[in-house]
């Protein structure tokens, strides 16, 4: 089992949107960078753990606990000619960007990025790196425990 951080903007989908969604799930779309998009598609695997952080807002943060809900496969929006995600290279033949769905497990008290940065155990925490952008990055199982463990809130 592996443990990720995926960044989303709450303005495209929030821990309370994600909860009101069907089964409180989500295809994880968009993702058109190629360093996430392969974490995405190679290591990801169903049952893996996520912390949903919200990204570019008032206060970023940890929203939300959630966990990968599927194997991966070929994002739609790729496809779609008035997508801004649309890619005229891609292919259903051959796609370029993936995606898998993401299922709540529990919404949180947001845990801003301020308060992750405080702590020595996450100071090698790869979203927390100077010029990270990534909105796909993996957590160490020693990161993921400690958060969950120490931050988190009920």
């Amino acid at each position: 089992m592996r443990y990720w951080l995926m960044k989303t903007e709450p303005s495209d989908c929030s821990i309370d949107d994600l909860a009101a969604m069907p089964g409180q799930t989500v295809a994880w779309y968009g993702v058109r960078n190629y360093q996430a998009r392969n974490f995405m598609r190679d290591q990801m695997r169903a049952g893996d753990g996520a912390l949903f952080y919200h990204s570019n807002c008032a206060t970023p943060g940890i929203a939300g606990i959630a966990r990968v809900a599927s194997t991966v496969y070929p994002d739609a929006t790729q496809f779609e000619r008035n997508s801004k995600y649309y890619d005229p290279k891609a292919t259903p033949e051959t796609p370029r960007w993936f995606n898998v769905d993401v299922q709540l497990v529990r919404k949180i008290p947001l845990i801003p990025i301020r308060e992750l940065r405080r702590h020595p155990e996450l100071e090698r925490m790869r979203a927390l790196q100077r010029g990270n952008r990534l909105s796909i990055t993996p957590l160490d199982p020693a990161e993921w425990n400690f958060i969950l463990k120490n931050l988190v809130r009920d």
